[in-house]
C-alpha cells in the first residue's frame, strides 16, 4: 500500500476512509489501533496516530477513553458525499470543459461514456 509520493499518514487515512465507504468496516465498530498501523507498516506509531487523528478531527472517528477509536454513525454517508464533490471537482467538471473546447455536446458525451463502459 505504501506510495512513496503520498504522506504515510494521509495513506492510512485513506485505507480507513476506504474500508469504512467498502462496508469492511461498519459503523460504530472499532478500527485498528495506532501501534497496530504501526506495526503493520513498521512506521513510527506518531504517525499512524496522525492518520488516524484526522479522522477524528473530520467527525469519521471518535475516541472510547481507554477502548480505541470507532467509526462514527453517519460516517460512510459523509465520506460518500466529500467523495462524490471531489470526483466531480476533480473529474467531471474538468471533463466537461474539455468536451466543451472540442464541441462535443452533452448527448455525444454521454454516449462516449456509455460506450465506454460496455467495454471497460
Amino acid at each position: 500500500m505504501i506510495d512513496e509520493g503520498k504522506p504515510i499518514f494521509l495513506q492510512i487515512a485513506e485505507q480507513i476512509e476506504n474500508d469504512i465507504i467498502a462496508g469492511s468496516i461498519a459503523e460504530e465498530s472499532q478500527v485498528p489501533s495506532t501501534n497496530e498501523f504501526a506495526a503493520f507498516y513498521r512506521i513510527n506509531p506518531a504517525t499512524a496516530g496522525k492518520g488516524v487523528n484526522r479522522l477524528v478531527d473530520d467527525g469519521i472517528l471518535y475516541k472510547k477513553r481507554g477502548i480505541g477509536m470507532f467509526v462514527a454513525e453517519g460516517a460512510r454517508a459523509r465520506l460518500v458525499d466529500a467523495r462524490r464533490t471531489r470526483f466531480r471537482d476533480e473529474f467531471i467538471r474538468p471533463l466537461i470543459a474539455e468536451a466543451a473546447k472540442l464541441g462535443i455536446d452533452p448527448d455525444q458525451l454521454t454516449e462516449m461514456i456509455s460506450t465506454e463502459g460496455v467495454s471497460a
